[in-house]
């Protein structure tokens, strides 16, 4: 329990007890593609100081929704992981995270961006519908930055690094990246440009465009809130 908390039995405010302060939830998003060192914390989070970052794991940690483990040799690192709790939120954060790509518009001069995040939300609203029956991965190689989905009927995983035999293999730049996430152009006109480059059987590209494409990712987000509005 957070030692400043709000005193009130209520689920919301117990949540945010737990998750109410700056960079938290953050810190659980990039908890989502799996261990992560904390230098790779501090690079997924620009603006985040060392001290507040090693505040906010204490904190996870100390409540149960992360914990910090030990690679093996010849790794021999720290590195820290959502706990079964910790999944439970970030999958509580979904309907949130709907609402917030609703009001992101154009992204401005000043905001930072990193591929995974775009991948989050790719991961988060794909077409489930398609990716039913499809047992198949997707690499992305955005500039330094690789993570790759694995599909397997309908369920959807998002994990950073390198896959094992991956079906299609897209590489691009992140200024690239970015412009498709943001829709200043289309993954189509990017590889007819060359930016993109994929690399897989013609049936595979196609699945991979179908269950990720950026009007699905958004169509879905949107359905989200209105199936949330109609439960309550």
């Amino acid at each position: 329990m957070a030692e400043r908390g709000y005193n009130q039995y209520c689920g919301a405010a117990r949540a945010l007890d737990l998750v109410g302060d700056r960079w938290t939830l953050l810190v659980v998003r990039e908890l989502v593609f799996g261990p992560r060192r904390f230098t790779d914390l501090l690079d997924g989070l620009p603006g985040i100081s060392r001290n507040l970052l090693t505040e906010r794991l204490r904190t996870l940690e100390r409540d149960g929704l992360i914990t910090r483990d030990e690679l093996p040799p010849p790794a021999a690192r720290q590195v820290y992981t959502l706990t079964d709790d910790g999944r439970d939120l970030a999958d509580a954060l979904v309907p949130l995270v709907a609402w917030g790509a609703r009001r992101l518009g154009a992204r401005r001069p000043r905001e930072s961006f990193r591929p995974q995040w775009a991948a989050l939300a790719m991961a988060t609203f794909a077409d489930r519908d398609a990716a039913t029956g499809v047992t198949e991965t997707y690499q992305y190689v955005v500039g330094r930055t690789v993570f790759h989905f694995i599909v397997d009927d309908g369920s959807i995983q998002l994990r950073g690094g390198n896959a094992q035999r991956p079906a299609v293999v897209l590489t691009t730049d992140e200024e690239t990246w970015a412009d498709m996430a943001t829709g200043k152009t289309s993954g189509a006109s990017a590889a007819a440009a060359g930016a993109v480059k994929l690399v897989g059987e013609r049936d595979a590209i196609a699945r991979l465009a179908m269950i990720f494409s950026r009007s699905t990712v958004l169509g879905q987000a949107e359905e989200i809130l209105k199936s949330t509005k109609r439960r309550s």
